[in-house]
C-alpha cells in the first residue's frame, strides 16, 4: 500500500510540472502549455506579421495551442493510466466526457 500512495504522490508532482512546448511547420509560432492547459508563452517569429494576416496569425496561434495541449493530455495520460484501478478506464475519470459516475455504484433498480 505504501507503495501505491508513494506512485500515487509522484506521479501528481510530475502532474504538476507538465508542459509541451509545439511550433507551426514553418517556425513562425511557438507556444508552450502547462499542465491544466494553461497558455505559458507564445513565441512569434518577427517576419510573421509580414507572412500572415491577423486572422491566419490567430488561426495559427490556437492550431498551436490545440497540439500543446493535445500533448500535455497525452503525457498526462501515459502517467496515470498505470496507476488507475483495474476495471476503471483512464478516459471515465480524466477524458473529454469525465463524469463523477465513475466513481459511484451503478444504480440500484427498485424491486
Amino acid at each position: 500500500m505504501n507503495r501505491q500512495i508513494t506512485q500515487v504522490r509522484e506521479a501528481y508532482a510530475k502532474l504538476g510540472a507538465l508542459e509541451s512546448t509545439v511550433h507551426s511547420d514553418d517556425g513562425m509560432v511557438g507556444v508552450t502549455v502547462g499542465a491544466r492547459g494553461q497558455v505559458r508563452s507564445i513565441e512569434l517569429n518577427p517576419r510573421v506579421y509580414r507572412r500572415l494576416s491577423p486572422a491566419e496569425l490567430a488561426d495559427a496561434i490556437m492550431e498551436q495551442i490545440s497540439r500543446a495541449t493535445g500533448a500535455v493530455s497525452e503525457q498526462s495520460r501515459q502517467l496515470m493510466e498505470p496507476l488507475m484501478p483495474e476495471g476503471l478506464p483512464y478516459e471515465e475519470v480524466f477524458g473529454e466526457n469525465a463524469t463523477l459516475d465513475a466513481f459511484l455504484p451503478p444504480p440500484v433498480e427498485p424491486e
